[in-house]
């Protein structure tokens, strides 16, 4: 039997009881866990260990550790994080004296941050002990302070604790334009409602909280011009000093109300943020800040541009250059990741020939086994799976990813949008166009804009609305007419309008962009789709023929 703080630890029994003898439940993961703990009181244990210990053999995620501990602290009424204590960049220590130990483990000395210094110089009656006592607290201080220089490169992982603090401090403004401040206080407001929504980080807003104690902290400034609203925001780590985000962004004031214009802010703000602060929390032991550097980095960034891409040829050389890229480094998982994005929407724009689309597909279904496996949680990662599964017919699967991707980022327009063209697939058009406007209220990333104008276009026309259809699939061609789609939805509505001279045209650009299009290949390519998509797909297509697509 095991005794501690108070409460009793049976190990025949496994079972915890508390300071009235009554049992308290712990799920088996937390009980081992607990055990753990206790039979190495006063020794910091880091994540790896732990987690090596609880689930042996076993691939899992930090979140699972993480619940466990918060299991625990529930059950001994450890609010205050002083039974188990996380020791920033190491790991875990049980801070109370157990009895029952066979072989207690010696305990590790953990300097505190006050008084340890005055008690460790009272008065000794032996010289020599004092002496000695002295140098030992030299070395201490000199070991702390070479720790905290070194600890931002060699600790696995700067969160020890579970969930992380975020403290969102008040926007501050470049004027005393009352216009201006309601609007920084509508930013914060939006953007603190947005990161609460995410259960792996704890976010703080309190004026009195004392910002030293958040493992992260964001500040921001706004500005107004004639034109725009302009933004500048920075992360920084308060233990360290170190800057671990920042970014300028802006945001148009035409044709939209200050509403949407606050909304999108927040948004262009939150979606950057959030990617920022998954990024750290799920390194692990990989260092954040490398492997977007130089070739990789400029490979990637040509990967995201080429949404935007219109032509074959221009699509073959980006896929070069992520290619060897990859091959110049293998282990780059950011890399890896874009290849397998870039390759999906070359098959949803339908770049990749009949014959090469199953071998793509098998391919991108490698990489996205082996990027899951290392990081599941990953926002990337989640979108890119998100993505294979829409393409490869699996639209129920796909619904399911993207939601956990905006579970970590609320704002991300490509989990949206991969979650309208799914709907639209399952014959959920209204759901779809919803999601589509939700998007679109957001706007970020902004490279991905016309997606959303194409996805809402398309669902207006799936439900017979040419004339609401219109307006978004000319928002969408204003970026790019992509792989010439756009065109020829415009085209059927056109038709459907009785616009008929339009609609001609509308045909003829789709083939400028896309030679050779016909009813055949210019369909979306997709199975086990609802049989309500199949019906509206094929009015709409018949309006396309009719505006002068050939059929075969």
């Amino acid at each position: 039997m095991l005794q501690f703080a108070g409460f009793e630890l049976d190990e025949k029994r496994s079972e915890l009881r508390g300071r009235d003898g009554e049992a308290i439940k712990l799920r088996p993961k937390a009980f081992d866990l607990l055990r753990l703990f206790v039979a190495k009181p006063g020794r910091v244990l880091s994540k790896q260990e732990l987690m090596v210990a609880i689930w042996p053999g076993l691939h899992v995620g930090e979140d699972n550790l993480f619940q466990c501990i918060r299991e625990i602290r529930a059950a001994l009424g450890d609010e205050r994080r002083e039974l188990i204590r996380a020791i920033p960049g190491r790991g875990y220590l049980f801070e109370p004296k157990v009895s029952g130990l066979t072989d207690p483990a010696p305990q590790e000395v953990i300097p505190l941050k006050d008084g340890s210094q005055a008690e460790s110089e009272q008065a000794a009656d032996n010289s020599n002990t004092k002496i000695w006592r002295r140098a030992a607290l030299i070395a201490m201080v000199a070991a702390g302070v070479l720790a905290l220089a070194i600890s931002p490169v060699i600790r696995p992982h700067m969160f020890a604790a579970s969930p992380p603090s975020v403290a969102i401090l008040p926007m501050t403004t470049t004027s005393n334009d009352p216009a201006v401040g309601q609007m920084a206080i509508g930013v914060i407001s939006d953007l603190t409602d947005g990161l609460a929504k995410i259960d792996t980080i704890r976010v703080v807003v309190s004026p009195g909280t004392d910002i030293k104690k958040a493992d992260l902290v964001v500040n921001s400034e706004l500005e107004r011009t004639e034109t725009t609203w302009s933004l500048r925001a920075r992360m920084i780590e308060p233990s360290t000093g170190t800057v671990k985000w920042s970014a300028s962004l802006s945001v148009e004031q035409s044709n939209t109300d200050a509403q949407l214009q606050r909304i999108r802010l927040a948004a262009a703000m939150g979606d950057p943020l959030t990617k920022r602060i998954n990024a750290l929390l799920t390194s692990g032991n990989r260092p954040v800040d490398e492997g977007r550097t130089g070739t990789a980095n400029a490979a990637i960034e040509q990967a995201t541009n080429s949404i935007n891409q219109t032509s074959l040829e221009r699509f073959r050389t980006a896929e070069t250059i992520l290619e060897k890229a990859v091959a110049d480094d293998a282990d780059n998982i950011d890399l890896q990741i874009a290849v397998a994005a870039f390759k999906l929407r070359g098959l949803q724009l339908a770049w990749f020939p009949a014959e090469e689309r199953q071998l793509v597909v098998n391919g991108v279904g490698a990489i996205m086994k082996r990027v899951l496996h290392e990081r599941p949680s990953y926002i990337p990662v989640l979108e890119a799976q998100c993505r294979y599964l829409s393409t490869a017919n699996r639209y129920a699967e796909s619904l399911v990813t993207c939601a956990k991707a905006l579970a970590l980022d609320p704002w991300n327009g490509s989990a949206l949008y991969l979650t309208g063209l799914s709907q639209i697939y399952l014959g959920r058009f209204d759901d779809a166009l919803a999601t589509f406007k939700q998007a679109d209220r957001f706007d970020t990333p902004r490279v991905a804009r016309w997606t959303w104008g194409i996805g809402a276009g398309w669902a207006c026309m799936l439900m017979g609305r040419a004339d609401e259809a219109l307006p978004w699939l000319e928002r969408s061609i204003e970026v790019t007419p992509a792989s010439g789609r756009t065109y020829l939805l415009m085209a059927a509505a056109y038709q459907q309008l009785g616009r008929i001279a339009e609609a001609k045209a509308a045909v003829a650009k789709a083939l400028e962009v896309r030679p050779g299009s016909t009813a055949q290949n210019a369909r979306p390519l997709s199975s086990n789709t609802s049989s309500v998509y199949d019906k509206a797909q094929e009015r709409v297509m018949s309006l396309i023929v009719s505006a002068g697509l050939p059929e075969n």
